[in-house]
């Protein structure tokens, strides 16, 4: 594994390789992960009877094992994870999720912020007035018709828009209909293989069935930091510099039904890896994502609007390329494109692949961050930005590591939820292998509901699994302590989130 939290060339063909054990040479499934699934082993919790006898394989992948060897930023070897971000809080229990997955009651919301948008529009209120009218209400209607404003349309609507539901709801109705509030889940990046060479068996039959109950949502998002196509003959790293420089990150199209096993409805395809095997590519990868029925966002101008047990969340991606993305970088356009989408949801949701890579980059400090030579964008003033625009929620990742998260006018802002799979593909040990999952209830107005950090971490070679050891709070609750002492999300040892 390279700085940047990806394998490198080199240690793919080495006897141990970056896995830690012997290549395994008849299965198909790699390296295999301190010898689990080795016949002789009879490592604890390896699927063999005893040594030398060849057991039973139940399971095509490797069941959990504890966290990896901890080391630093740069790979050195370390008695903790970067000392502050050490296990505080013993084993994974069952955490009190306010969204209500693990049984557990909601805790007391919080104060909703003062901003929100008007429930009607004086569009609306003509169309009552007349309408009232003519039943022969038209003193009333009269009444209605004079009380109505200039100012009173949603953010970045025109008078003709759709007023924005819940942020009122059906036009012309004083209590929107559906439900008060959400759930929404979100990952970090989703690496399913690396092809040719790189896949899992069975076309990754499976590949998420230990994480699946963590994701369990109304909504649930991921980074899909890959594409989902046959191989387009056109690529963008050349022969010499593939998997060691650079890294292009593919699986068939069969694999997109493991999207859809874990229940997703929306991918981003607003990073740097939507574009590694050209149009064509990226094109075969909406195919696939479509034929399942999942949505996907990121595109330039696009506003991806989900209909979610009859509340609409509009979900806009953002990153650093101008060809296939909204730019994270252009302030005035993200504010203009989320206002929109503002006119056109009740909520707004925004990811954001942005922030330099590497083990190192967990910090989360004002201005433009740069990495090998490409603006990675402002983190602090796009988040801010965009909630300033409509935003209720953003979620953030690209660095690689897990960052700090932040409140900013009652919404959440995650700036990086590291890697959350990476097959053959993404490091997986120290801080590039500690992970986390959120779980976020949303009100109908855009208001804080509750929510939880699950933490997860990635074992060998890169399958998400939950975190017996719960590193990710110990780490976020730190960083955020550290980046965001006064607007910092509070982390309970439980990994309950509340505002500050």
């Amino acid at each position: 594994m390279n700085t940047f939290g990806y394998r490198s060339g080199p240690e793919n063909h080495s006897a141990m390789g970056v896995y830690g054990s012997r290549r395994d040479g008849g299965s198909g499934w790699g390296d295999d992960p301190a010898g689990a699934n080795t016949p002789g082993a009879n490592t604890p919790g390896a699927n063999t009877p005893g040594p030398g006898v060849p057991g039973p394989r139940p399971s095509p992948y490797p069941p959990p094992q504890p966290p990896p060897q901890p080391t630093g930023p740069h790979g050195e070897v370390t008695n903790q994870y970067n000392n502050p971000y050490n296990d505080q809080f013993g084993q994974y229990g069952t955490p009190a999720d306010p969204t209500g997955f693990y049984g557990n009651q909601r805790p007391a919301a919080a104060p909703p912020p003062p901003r929100r948008r008007p429930l009607l529009n004086r569009t609306t209120i003509i169309v009552a007035a007349l309408l009232a009218v003519l039943v022969g209400a038209g003193t009333a209607g009269a009444a209605t018709f004079l009380a109505g404003n200039d100012g009173d349309e949603p953010n970045g609507s025109t008078p003709n828009a759709a007023a924005p539901a819940g942020k009122g709801g059906a036009p012309g109705s004083s209590a929107p209909a559906g439900p008060a509030s959400i759930t929404m889940s979100a990952t970090g990046d989703v690496v399913m293989g690396m092809a040719p060479g790189g896949l899992p068996p069975n076309n990754g039959k499976g590949f998420f069935d230990s994480v699946a109950p963590l994701l369990k949502a109304d909504f649930q998002m991921m980074n899909l930091e890959q594409t989902i196509t046959d191989d387009t003959g056109v690529g963008k790293c050349s022969a010499d510099s593939a998997g060691k420089t650079c890294f292009a990150f593919r699986t068939p199209p069969a694999t997109v039904q493991n999207l859809k096993d874990v229940g997703t409805h929306l991918a981003n395809m607003a990073n740097n890896h939507a574009y590694d095997f050209g149009e064509a590519g990226y094109k075969n990868t909406q195919k696939a994502l479509e034929s399942v029925g999942i949505k996907y966002t990121g595109a330039p101008d696009l506003i991806t609007v989900s209909d979610v047990k009859g509340m609409k969340v509009a979900t806009v991606g953002f990153a650093s390329y101008e060809k296939w993305s909204n730019l994270c970088s252009d302030l005035p356009k993200a504010t203009e494109l989320i206002k929109k989408a503002s006119g056109q949801a009740d909520l707004v949701v925004v990811q954001v692949h942005m922030g330099a890579e590497g083990a190192d980059k967990t910090r989360v400090k004002p201005g433009t961050e740069t990495f090998l030579g490409e603006n990675r964008c402002d983190p602090i003033a796009f988040a801010h930005t965009v909630i300033d625009a409509g935003a209720d929620l953003v979620v953030g990742h690209g660095p690689h590591v897990v960052r700090g998260m932040e409140f900013y006018k009652g919404r959440l802002i995650a700036y990086s939820l590291g890697n959350f799979a990476g097959y053959r593909a993404l490091g997986y040990n120290g801080v590039v292998g500690i992970t986390a999952v959120i779980k976020v209830t949303i009100n109908r107005d855009g208001s804080w509901g509750g929510g939880t950090l699950i933490p997860t971490y990635m074992i060998a070679p890169g399958l998400p699994r939950p975190d017996p050891k719960k590193q990710a709070i110990s780490m976020i609750s730190n960083l955020t302590k550290q980046d965001f002492p006064q607007s910092g999300a509070k982390i309970a040892a439980d990994g309950v989130l509340t505002a500050p």
